[in-house]
């Protein structure tokens, strides 16, 4: 008897790959699936936006059954669904970055790592919802509305590669691509119980866009429910693109899926908690990541607490200003008339006010200290493989929350303070992987661990994540309830 549709969209993508190039699965019958998954939950979790017609992508997916009925396949992805993050350009979708100023900006081309996901077989099937100009780790917008947690309907899925995360999470896509500023892979992939990753600055190209040299903030990546898959998607994702100038060249056919003997044995991590105290954090975070570190332990690895030994104000005054420098153009570029400013969120609007009259002076200073920075973290790394951290700070809140004022008896400053916990790797330019570290003490809710690795070393931070996923199976074998 053939497996049902939950079944077989609840393997993983190179399980589905592999079913697909023995024949044993069509790729019609892999989209027909996908879209009656996405009928079923996408009304009540939104976590897909702009689906194509249908008739349009089994057409697709019947081209790619011919090809491999002439024996010809384009790559590990043949006949795979994604969706791209409303950041990235796919051609014939719009690029609306969640803002209602851009609903009608239909992309003429695709990104780079789009295009790498279609030319290695994917097939581009909708958007997945991010927040307005993807500020702020919770996904809502006028555009489009609230993306809700897989777990949890009723809080937030995090953000801003939110919608990814839960159409992962429920199955609706095998695996997909996201981008990540202050957070945006990660927070959401631990908030939905799966993996994300922040490649290395520059690991995957960032094109088109308007600035090349500077915008190194913000970088996208893979999600997916395995290590391998997450692996794999890079592999198809990275590699130098000359129209970007800091992309980071590799060897061809080099991948970064890591092998069977991935251990966390001999390990060095170097857990920075809640940064002594500096982080405000709710509770059950820090001593729910303390649990899934001891499992590190038991299996070989050396777990140290760490003081990060740097000026935490100094970081967090840096990254502001490079923060509002970004942020700024991309704001203006939408601001055709006064009248735009009303449909546009406030804390973009705070972003853009806040560049206003910054020089030239102030942001050197502010790149001299993130300069400062990496230095100082190249010197843990001299120490430590790898460094923890929370991915967020506090459990997911109500999806009617736009974002945490307090932790506890701390008010938070600013809309982004309580995500506080994940610039450092931005910062410096580092590759980060958030890991399922289990669930709060009701069982709701999931919890991510964010693992960092040293400058370019994605491949051995893919290696110990491997060796971490073997050592939690009991928590990833469970699944939404709506997954089925």
């Amino acid at each position: 008897m053939s497996p049902t549709p939950d079944t077989r969209l609840g393997a993983s993508a190179s399980e589905l790959s592999r079913r697909i190039h023995a024949r044993e699965l069509s790729c019609r019958e892999l989209m027909q699936a996908t879209l009656q998954r996405v009928a079923q939950l996408n009304p009540r979790y939104n976590a897909i936006v702009n689906l194509a017609d249908e008739g349009v992508l089994l057409q697709q997916a019947d081209a790619r059954d011919a090809l491999l009925a002439r024996g010809q396949s384009m790559g590990w992805m043949h006949g795979l669904p994604f969706a791209a993050k409303d950041t990235a350009h796919a051609a014939g979708f719009p690029t609306t970055f969640g803002s209602p100023l851009l609903k009608d900006a239909v992309a003429a081309q695709d990104s780079t790592h789009i295009a790498r996901m279609k030319a290695a077989g994917g097939i581009c099937i909708a958007k997945t919802n991010m927040p307005e100009f993807g500020l702020g780790s919770h996904t809502y917008n006028t555009l489009f509305g609230t993306t809700r947690n897989a777990w949890d309907d009723t809080v937030s899925a995090g953000g801003s590669s939110g919608g990814a995360a839960v159409a992962v999470a429920l199955r609706m896509l095998p695996l997909a691509d996201g981008s990540d500023f202050m957070g945006s892979l990660r927070n959401p992939a631990g908030w939905a119980h799966i993996f994300g990753m922040r490649p290395s600055q520059g690991r995957v190209p960032a094109w088109p866009r308007p600035e090349l040299f500077v915008s190194q903030l913000g970088t996208d990546g893979p999600m997916a429910r395995t290590v391998q898959d997450l692996a794999r998607l890079l592999s198809t994702q990275a590699g130098q693109d000359l129209r970007a100038p800091l992309s980071i060249a590799q060897a061809a056919g080099h991948s970064f899926e890591p092998g069977c003997e991935a251990t966390v044995k001999g390990l060095r991590i170097g857990w920075l908690g809640d940064l002594g105290g500096h982080l405000a954090t709710e509770p059950g975070i820090v001593s729910g990541l303390e649990a899934a570190l001891l499992r590190c332990q038991l299996a070989g690895a050396h777990v140290e607490p760490l003081t990060l030994g740097f000026s935490h104000d100094q970081l967090w005054q840096a990254w502001l200003l490079w923060r509002r420098a970004l942020v700024a153009p991309a704001v203006a570029a939408v601001l055709k008339a006064a009248a735009d400013r009303a449909r546009i969120k406030p804390e973009a609007l705070w972003e853009y006010d806040q560049a206003q009259g910054l020089s030239s002076t102030d942001f050197m200073q502010a790149a001299q200290v993130r300069s400062a920075f990496y230095t100082h973290m190249l010197g843990l790394f001299e120490r430590f493989d790898l460094l923890a951290l929370p991915t967020a700070q506090v459990w997911p809140f109500a999806v009617e929350t736009t974002w945490p004022r307090n932790i506890g008896t701390r008010t938070m400053d600013t809309y982004h303070r309580w995500m506080e916990c994940t610039i450092h790797a931005t910062f410096a330019g580092l590759p980060a992987i958030s890991v399922p570290a289990g669930f709060d003490a009701s069982g709701r809710w999931p919890l991510g661990l964010q693992l960092i690795g040293p400058p370019q070393g994605d491949a051995a931070l893919l290696r110990a994540a491997a060796g971490y996923e073997q050592l939690i199976g009991d928590w990833l074998a469970r699944a939404p309830v709506a997954a089925g």
